[in-house]
C-alpha cells in the first residue's frame, strides 16, 4: 500500500523540518512549500492527500491559499489543517470559514497533530456496510467510488461536507443538535467549537445552492438542524 502525500506549506523553515521529521516517522510521504505560491503550484502537481497550512505566510496568507483551494474543482475535496498562532476563537471561525478542516494552534504536540491527521483522513473513509448509493430527491451519494451528485451532475465535496452530507442522507427527517453532529460527524474525542457546525453547513449549502437542493437542510431555530427532501 503506498504511503499518503501530506503537503506542508510553512515559511519557517526550523518547523517545516520538524513537520516533515514527525509526518516521516509516521510513515507519510512529505511534500514541502514555503510560500502560498509554490503551495499551489505542488497542490496542483502532486495533488496530496492532506495539506499542512500555515495561516501567516509571506505575499500570500493561508487564508487566501485556503479559499483558492476550496474554489476549484480538483482541489477542492483536499483536506487542510491550518497550523496558527491565532488562537482566538473569531480566527478559528475564520479559519473554518476560509475552507479548513480542522485548526491547530502553535505550539502544538506533534503526537497530537499526527493524531488529527490520521482522523481527518480516516473521515474521508465511509463506514463499511449498509448501501452501496444512498438516494434523497435529487442526491445521490455513490460510497464505493466516493462521489456525490445532484441531478447526475458530480459536484466536489471537502471530506467534511461529505461526511456530513452522508450523515444527513442516512438520518433523514430528524432533527439533531450542533453537539450531537459534532459527535457523530467530527467524533466524540474531537475537540471543536460548536460554532464549527453551523461554519460548515454554511459552506455545504453553499456549494449546494446552485443546484436547487440547499433548502434539504433546515436549521431549527433554537434546537438544531434537520435534512428532509424538499421538491419544487
Amino acid at each position: 500500500m503506498s504511503k499518503q502525500t501530506i503537503l506542508i506549506v510553512e515559511d519557517e523553515a526550523a518547523i517545516r523540518d520538524m513537520l516533515k521529521f514527525t509526518l516521516s516517522s509516521a510513515d507519510f510521504s512529505v511534500l514541502e512549500a514555503p510560500n502560498a505560491e509554490q503551495g499551489w503550484q505542488v497542490t496542483n502537481e502532486a495533488m496530496p492527500d492532506l495539506i499542512l497550512l500555515d495561516w501567516m505566510l509571506p505575499g500570500v496568507s493561508g487564508v487566501s491559499l485556503a479559499q483558492r483551494i476550496r474554489q476549484q474543482d480538483k482541489t477542492r475535496a483536499i483536506p487542510i489543517i491550518m497550523l496558527t498562532a491565532k488562537c482566538e476563537e473569531d480566527d478559528q471561525v475564520q479559519g473554518f470559514e476560509a475552507g479548513a478542516d480542522d485548526y491547530v494552534v502553535k505550539p502544538f504536540s506533534p503526537r497530537a497533530l499526527v493524531a488529527r491527521i490520521k482522523a481527518l483522513l480516516r473521515r474521508q473513509d465511509v463506514e463499511p456496510g449498509g448501501e452501496e448509493r444512498l438516494q434523497a430527491g435529487k442526491m445521490a451519494l455513490d460510497l464505493s467510488s466516493h462521489r456525490f451528485s445532484v441531478d447526475n451532475e458530480e459536484i466536489k465535496l471537502g471530506p467534511t461536507e461529505f461526511k456530513l452530507i452522508h450523515f444527513f442522507m442516512t438520518h433523514p427527517n430528524r432533527v439533531y443538535s450542533r453537539m450531537q453532529l459534532l459527535d457523530y460527524v467530527w467524533g466524540e474525542n474531537v475537540v471543536v467549537e460548536e460554532r464549527t457546525v453551523d461554519v460548515h453547513i454554511r459552506r455545504l449549502r453553499k456549494i449546494l445552492e446552485p443546484a436547487g437542493v440547499a433548502d434539504y437542510i433546515q436549521t431549527i431555530r433554537g434546537s438544531g438542524y434537520r435534512f428532509s427532501v424538499i421538491e419544487a
